[in-house]
């Protein structure tokens, strides 16, 4: 009994000892927090961005850059070095974003804030190549920042200009262990408007900028897709943006990494803000959105022709109304007689007769249209048939061939108007409506082979009519193709 007692005693002892120790230990640890804190004060870390301080006669201009480029192109050299020696910066002001995808490992900045703010220095745009992910949590959209430009190399790549470490004759990344260094934050953040301006009127000055279109739309033929989810958009998804205004066009350029791949494309019209650029081949113009935000289509006026369809015939008409081979046209000069109308809407290229041999052969003669090498901006060009009685018989029919010597980005449309009053002027306002029934060779079609129309059924129709194959250049002369036409019958 007397060692239990002492063994309870001993752990009655062991408990006050552990409670003794236990406020010991307390108190301790709130005299060490209260030795870290000023009156109760919980400091935040401190956020604040500071203006770098850069002599302001450091700062160059981006045309200044831009010049600097061309004058090294001019000596023969790829890209333009700014030595580690030179003390350089510009500033300028970030206007992409890759918070939703679409753009990765790159800054967009150019250098005014709106077109209404003028300095001496034209509106320019430059693209930062930068091996760092989600750079928008640093450099987000309107971030006005300063680049030090010690180092690195401006060179062109993709057709725009581009910033970064230089790799020989290439544009290689600036690091993520570095890019801070580079790209030196200022405090303001500010509100970017961008240039209104109509596609036709798009140069390679506005390359790299943040630009607005109105009055557009995503091409009919292409309102059933996704912005970048279809099985053939293997890194990026095209879709076709055309101007109710002009019939011109530019190419939607989306990632297949964007959060929105797989949205359908809006299908109504309105405006679209995004950064004017070139696709990775340097083939084409493009937009490049940040978020579906920047698209407001919210007009349900689409401005699309409207589609006559009579259906395909189960045959050819043996009474003839019109018809040309072209075999009487003067090769390399443009179509004439036989009633036809050869009107050029915009640019230099009309439709002209010519004669080929070996594996893109014509057939005879045949008339042909393209804009390539034209350095037209626009090309617009009509060869309208003479007027075309349908009351007076019936089941009229219509056959042609196409050809293409690799079409690209220009497109023919086989149109029918029952208004046009058949003036040069009264092309633009008469109402043509497009003869959807009609096969047209594609570009993904063989440029060596001929293709037929189908026997285009014309009974739906009535009234006197023309009949109008048309053209239309993408506005990019290097890029666009040929067309060529042959074997048009009009029977019944």
């Amino acid at each position: 009994m007397k060692k239990k007692n002492k063994i309870s005693n001993n752990k009655s002892i062991m408990s006050n000892s552990n409670k003794f120790l236990t406020v010991l230990s307390v108190l301790a640890l709130t005299v060490f927090i209260a030795s870290c804190v000023n009156d109760d004060d919980y400091n935040l870390p401190d956020l604040t961005i500071n203006e770098p301080n850069i002599p302001s006669d450091k700062i160059t201009t981006f045309e200044a850059v831009k010049s600097r480029l061309e004058q090294a192109q001019a000596n023969g050299d790829d890209t333009a070095i700014i030595g580690l020696d030179e003390e350089l910066y510009i500033e300028g002001y970030v206007v992409s974003s890759d918070r939703s995808g679409n753009y990765f490992e790159e800054l967009i900045i150019q250098n005014k804030i709106d077109d209404s703010n003028p300095t001496n220095d034209p509106r320019l745009g430059f693209r930062i190549s930068i091996n760092v992910a989600s750079l928008s949590d640093t450099y987000e959209f309107g971030r006005r920042v300063i680049v030090n430009l010690s180092g690195l190399t401006i060179g062109e790549a993709n057709g725009v200009i581009v910033i970064g470490k230089g790799d020989g004759s290439d544009i290689g990344q600036i690091q993520a262990f570095e890019y801070k260094d580079f790209i030196l934050r200022t405090p303001e953040v500010a509100t970017i408007t961008p240039k209104i301006v109509s596609i036709s009127e798009l140069t390679e000055a506005d390359e790299n900028t943040y630009i607005q279109l109105n009055d557009v739309q995503i091409n009919r033929n292409e309102l059933d897709k996704t912005f970048a989810g279809e099985p053939d958009d293997e890194f990026d998804g095209f879709r076709t943006i055309e101007s109710c205004e002009n019939s011109s066009t530019i190419i939607l350029q989306t990632s297949t990494f964007a959060d929105f791949k797989s949205l359908q494309v809006p299908q109504l019209k309105g405006s679209i803000k995004g950064i004017f650029s070139r696709d990775f081949r340097d083939d084409f113009n493009v937009l490049i959105i940040n978020s579906t935000s920047d698209i407001v289509f919210d007009n349900n006026e689409r401005c699309d022709p409207i589609e006559l369809s009579c259906g395909i015939a189960s045959s050819q008409g043996t009474n003839n109304l019109f018809a040309d081979n072209f075999e009487t046209q003067i090769r390399n000069a443009p179509i004439s007689g036989n009633g036809w109308t050869n009107y050029i809407q915009s640019g230099t290229e009309g439709w002209e007769a010519y004669s080929a041999t070996g594996s893109n052969a014509s057939l005879g003669i045949s008339a042909r249209v393209g804009s390539f090498r034209s350095n037209d901006v626009s090309t617009i060009a009509w060869l309208i048939t003479p007027a075309i009685n349908l009351d007076a018989q019936e089941n009229e029919t219509l056959v042609f061939k196409t050809s293409n010597s690799f079409s690209d980005g220009s497109n023919m449309e086989v149109l029918l108007s029952t208004d046009w009053d058949g003036t040069e002027s009264g092309i633009s306002t008469a109402t043509w409506g497009v003869l959807t029934d009609a096969y047209i060779t594609q570009d993904s079609d063989s440029f060596s082979s001929w293709f037929d129309s189908g026997i285009v059924n014309l009974s739906c129709v009535s009234g006197t009519v023309y009949i109008a194959f048309k053209y239309t250049g993408s506005g990019e002369a290097d890029f666009d193709g040929t067309y060529e036409l042959d074997d048009i019958s009009i029977d019944f």
